[in-house]
């Protein structure tokens, strides 16, 4: 028996509001005023399809060992390196071993849920492995079009494997179809959609139901027997109206959530999944459908080890942690969709050395440091002299990582001086309560929130911009936790 065995899931907390988007654009186009319902998850200025992926594969690890995962597979379709291995920068970031299989999926809406379902035909063949799956997308949408209306930011993490599985998986069923409901050439930024009657009655309503009475067949499930049905549709209709075609239970259409973070593209049947695996009982019958090109039907059944799991954030918790954003020029700003003048601060030019991020590799993605095992002292970075001033012995250190350990605001700063997209730029000491400290950035900062003493959770996050080179900079911030809940 094969499944998953863990997820994990993050939503931006930024949540902008549609209302705030027809506020600019609906003068323009009366048309958008259709689907100013609700708001769009909204990725902060320094988030990407990496970190957001990063962010999920840690909420569904939640603290365990990386290392005894076999591979990890990326899915996206706005990942941000088109020539180096985005699932690579994630495996180093989660400190998993070298010798790990690692597999970018891209180039279809479909892609999270083909990648899935190859990523279960591996560990199926690899008896006593576990693998990590993770789909994310962060897609450029163009100013004033009702895709910035659809669009929502996320990611969603699956380990799969044998042991303690908690949900089975049953089989799967596939149709490649070149219907173009939409593309995106390799010279362009943006999505250039069809017409939306004929995308909904002759793609949705015509390739599904072919696929998804082909899985029930394989898998000899009968129609009523399914318990939850997840797919996501910006046509709110066209998942009922399947239901209904295929004989499934009119309850078990799930919200597509489109209300509350927008299509998360190819992660979006994922999150789906995940938000109904956050309700199932053990027994119940979850088949999750991803179109695109094509589609794909996949059939899971939850086990008695999932009342056990250990208590995630997921989906239910990552929307619960939204911040209401009403500002659609910061919108525009994160997504680099205007040119502004950001001042003479702006202009500093510092390409990567790509030799000094490969030695410190470990320190840059993995956040690790070290520890004395002469006295216990914990220093972030590591040397070769033990920080401790009773101590200073040399060449003791062992690495440490610190990325899931506790830590507290010393001391802060708002700085309005320092360039950044998003001012004022927050940045101070930041103390590890089992030792340790380091000076880092501050982001998701609510203003007025932060204080001496305050908690704060450390996220990966994009450092810089190097715009000429085309190469992003990745360390670690200090999220506060006074972030975390919604206003």
């Amino acid at each position: 028996m094969h499944g998953i065995t863990a997820y994990g899931a993050y939503i931006p907390r930024l949540r902008l509001q549609r209302k705030a988007m027809l506020e600019a654009n609906a003068w323009g186009n009366r048309a958008l005023l259709a689907h100013g319902k609700g708001e769009r998850a909204m990725c902060n200025w320094d988030e990407d399809s990496v970190t957001m992926a990063l962010a999920a594969a840690r909420d569904c690890l939640n603290g365990g060992d990386a290392g005894a995962l076999a591979g990890i597979l990326l899915a996206s379709t706005s990942l941000p390196f088109a020539d180096r291995q985005n699932a690579g920068i994630v495996a180093n970031a989660l400190m998993m071993r070298s010798d790990v299989l690692s597999l970018d999926i891209t180039s279809s809406q479909k892609a999270g849920t083909s990648g899935l379902i190859a990523a279960l035909d591996m560990v199926k063949a690899r008896a006593g492995e576990s693998l990590l799956f993770v789909a994310a997308e962060r897609r450029r949408t163009k100013p004033a079009s009702v895709h910035e209306l659809w669009y929502g930011d996320g990611a969603a993490a699956l380990t799969l494997g044998h042991e303690n599985v908690i949900a089975t998986f049953l089989g799967a069923a596939s149709r490649t179809i070149d219907f173009v409901d939409h593309f995106r050439g390799e010279d362009r930024p943006y999505d250039y959609n069809w017409e939306e009657r004929w995308i909904r009655d002759e793609g949705y309503m015509k390739i599904v139901p072919p696929a998804v009475t082909d899985l029930l067949k394989r898998t000899g499930t009968a129609a009523d027997e399914v318990k939850y049905f997840a797919m996501p549709c910006v046509f709110p209709a066209v998942p009922r109206n399947l239901a209904k075609l295929l004989g499934l239970p009119a309850d078990a259409v799930r919200d597509t959530l489109f209300s509350v973070c927008g299509e998360a593209g190819s992660a979006h049947p994922l999150l789906l999944l995940i938000d109904a695996l956050q309700e199932a009982q053990p027994g119940d019958k979850l088949l999750v459908v991803g179109f695109g090109q094509g589609c794909d039907a996949l059939m899971f059944q939850a086990t008695d080890h999932l009342p056990a799991l250990k208590s995630r954030l997921g989906v239910k918790g990552a929307l619960a942690r939204g911040r209401e954003e009403n500002n659609y020029n910061k919108f525009l700003t994160f997504t680099q969709q205007v040119q502004k003048d950001y001042g003479i601060r702006a202009e500093v030019d510092v390409p990567t050395p790509l030799s000094a991020l490969y030695r410190n590799k470990d320190m840059v993605l993995g956040l690790v440091g070290g520890r004395c095992t002469a006295c216990g002292t914990a220093q972030f970075p590591r040397s070769g002299v033990c920080v401790n001033p009773e101590c200073r012995a040399t060449g003791t250190q062992e690495a440490l990582s610190f990325a899931d350990r506790p830590a507290h605001i010393m001391t802060w700063t708002a700085d309005y001086l320092t360039y950044t997209l998003d001012p004022p730029g927050y940045y101070g000491m930041v103390e590890f309560d089992d030792g340790g400290r380091f000076m880092a950035d501050f982001t998701d900062v609510e203003p007025g929130a932060v204080d001496v003493g305050l908690p704060v959770e450390m996220a990966f996050r994009i450092k810089q911009f190097d715009a000429r080179r085309g190469f992003r900079r990745y360390f670690w911030k200090a999220v506060p936790q006074a972030a975390n809940g919604r206003n």
